[in-house]
């Protein structure tokens, strides 16, 4: 594999020479199944009788989640985007749970010559699961590597690019696909003039929300936002009030334990009652159409609206379209600006600041105030 040439010093991502696409992961076929969830679920001692029955929601679609694909396809437009802006620099993609992993992502960085890369994660939301839980599988990666020093990485430097739920690309990729969603339903023989729009995203323990407020609004706040800001746009766009509410999906875990409400299905129940019959369902939580929409809205919530009565539609993802890759190129060259001392204008749609990209001490933790114990790169509490 060819080393990474020089940067010039007034290259417009110096001082990185690579970008890490850091992603979930999924299994590429059936028998990878229960070993990839052993890795999601790791230290929980779940038994791999109750992960079996977990993982037939993945047998349902052949043994595969579409992740893997999905992410070589933002992989190889933010190659188009950044070559088309003459930027000559390598995107490497690793997952927390399947391979390519983080170390495979680390070998082919030192392959490439990297000496400092900037960590693209695939969620546009601040939480331990959007954010926190990839710095500390980033630092874990490295202490086992034997790379992990007092300061960070003692190989390959690391800086992150900021949570983007609020970055304007996001919002009007996501307001595009509503629009076009409102046009599907139109043409089901719904009633796009009275449909309701429901946001979607995963649900969190309501500790882990908690958790997230220092990060500048917890993760609720910040789909709350991002909401207002789309259902504003596609309201301008359509020539009509467009009311909305934001439900969750994809809960696990014991049922002591209490999550973020309202599930989507029983969302869709409430407003069957009040006699919507028409409905949208955007899943603003996920960035690409991978096993929780493929499941939960696409299969299940879908089949409770038709049960209802409700003609619904799902709006599509983000995935690759244009204004969210050409947005996550801009967070690239901000968070390089900022790397350099350089002063700039952190663009931001709604009422919320933008998000760091260096993390606060302790934040986003896995539950409210108990510290993991577990080092976080990318944020000044590696001992945290």
């Amino acid at each position: 594999m060819p080393a990474i040439s020089p940067q010039p010093a007034a290259h417009d991502a110096a001082p990185y020479d690579a970008l890490l696409l850091y992603s979930f992961g999924g299994p590429n076929q059936p028998e990878d199944v229960v070993p990839f969830l052993r890795n999601v679920t790791a230290g929980k001692g779940i038994p791999d009788e109750r992960l079996e029955e977990v993982g037939e929601h993945y047998y349902g679609f052949g043994g595969k989640s579409p992740i893997n694909e999905q992410n070589l396809a933002l992989k190889a437009a933010l190659e188009a985007e950044l070559a088309a802006r003459g930027l000559d620099l390598p995107v490497v993609w690793g997952n927390r749970n399947w391979a390519p992993y983080t170390n495979d992502a680390v070998d082919e960085l030192e392959e490439l010559g990297a000496k400092r890369a900037v960590a693209l994660v695939t969620s546009a939301f601040s939480s331990y699961s959007g954010c926190r839980q990839y710095r500390e599988d980033l630092a874990i990666t490295l202490d086992k590597r034997g790379q992990l020093g007092p300061d960070g990485s003692t190989g390959v430097q690391f800086d992150k690019i900021r949570s983007y739920f609020n970055h304007p690309g996001f919002a009007q990729a996501n307001a595009d696909a509503v629009v076009e969603a409102f046009a599907t339903l139109g043409a089901d023989g719904g009633s796009p003039e009275a449909a309701r729009l429901v946001f979607v995203t995963h649900s969190i323990p309501d500790t882990m929300e908690a958790a997230s407020r220092i990060s500048h609004a917890t993760y609720s706040q910040q789909h709350l936002d991002l909401a207002a800001v789309v259902a504003a746009q596609v309201a301008e766009r359509l020539g009509h009030e467009v009311p909305w509410d934001l439900a969750y999906c994809s809960r696990s875990g014991p049922p002591s334990q209490p999550w973020l409400e309202p599930d989507v299905n029983d969302r869709l129940e409430s407003l069957a009652a009040d006699g919507v019959r028409d409905v949208v369902l955007s899943p603003i939580g996920f960035i690409s159409d991978h096993m929780e929409v493929a499941y939960d809205l696409d299969t299940e919530a879908l089949a409770t609206a038709k049960d209802l009565g409700i003609t619904a539609v799902r709006a599509g993802t983000v995935g690759v379209r244009e204004p969210f890759v050409t947005g996550l190129v801009d967070l690239l060259l901000e968070r390089a600006a900022l790397a350099r001392d350089e002063p700039v204008t952190e663009a931001t749609v709604g009422s919320l600041p933008a998000f760091r990209s260096v993390c606060a001490p302790g934040c986003c933790l896995r539950r409210d105030g108990e510290p993991s114990g577990i080092p976080a790169l990318c944020g000044p509490d590696l001992s945290s």
